[in-house]
């Protein structure tokens, strides 16, 4: 078996754990904490991890979470299926997984995620982690994010459960773009999905708002769920092959 190079200071122990309420079957997930702070020059090197030229040029942060999310979503691999492969950066800025893989990678302040599957169990993987929004600020995003129909849901709820709501109706559409991208290869939108409902043992409900493909069209519903890490929301949409 492959032996990946040693973590870079820069990231913490990788950890393998499930942290949503529903685990899926043969998929494996990888998370990590990070600190652009120790970030050092060589650490893509020495993490054996390639920076495309867009990476090279940003900042710490940015390439401190890239290194991070690929770190992740090479030991993924290496624990699904013994592949050595750090997924690239496609031209539609997407990973670039291996044919027969589907999969996502996620980041937020201070922490990565990746998740990974064969395509003969899952068609479409897409995880997404926020911070948690606070109140004022998720105020002013709602009608940003949320649509009409979801905005009159949400005058129901009370004040304090408002950071929440905006905060998970983000991140699930997120992770249904994701999931569902590499399937229609067709762009949407915040406007283009609705969240029906959601439990607080991390169950959510999504209908789509416009036609994808002749199989992803208005109307179609998929189930998503969620969880917490910190002060981190998680979330992941998962399609079935």
């Amino acid at each position: 078996m492959n032996v990946n190079p040693a973590l870079p200071a820069c990231c913490a122990p990788l950890q393998t754990h499930w942290p949503l309420p529903f685990a899926l079957p043969d998929t494996v997930l990888v998370s990590t904490g990070f600190d652009a702070a120790q970030l050092h020059v060589d650490d893509f090197q020495r993490s054996a991890i390639e920076a495309p030229a867009s990476i090279q040029r940003s900042v710490a942060k940015r390439q401190a979470e890239f290194l991070a999310g690929r770190i992740c979503a090479r030991a993924a691999l290496q624990q699904l299926e013994g592949l050595n492969f750090s997924p690239a950066i496609g031209e539609d800025r997407a990973p670039v997984w291996p044919a027969h893989i589907t999969g996502s990678i996620t980041h937020s302040t201070g922490r990565a995620a990746a998740i990974v599957a064969n395509k003969s169990h899952w068609r479409g993987l897409g995880m997404d982690m926020e911070n948690l929004l606070d109140t004022e600020r998720a105020e002013r995003l709602a009608g940003e994010i949320l649509t009409p129909a979801e905005l009159q849901r949400m005058t129901a709820a009370s004040r304090d459960q408002l950071a929440l709501w905006v905060t998970l109706t983000f991140s699930v559409k997120e992770s249904l773009f994701k999931a569902l991208y590499p399937i229609v290869r067709q762009r949407f939108y915040f406007e283009h999905a609705e969240v029906l409902e959601w439990t607080e043992a991390g169950e959510v409900r999504l209908r789509l708002l416009t036609d994808l493909s002749g199989e992803w069209r208005n109307g179609t519903e998929l189930d998503a769920q969620f969880g917490f890490k910190d002060r981190h929301l998680l979330s992941l949409v998962s399609i079935k092959a």
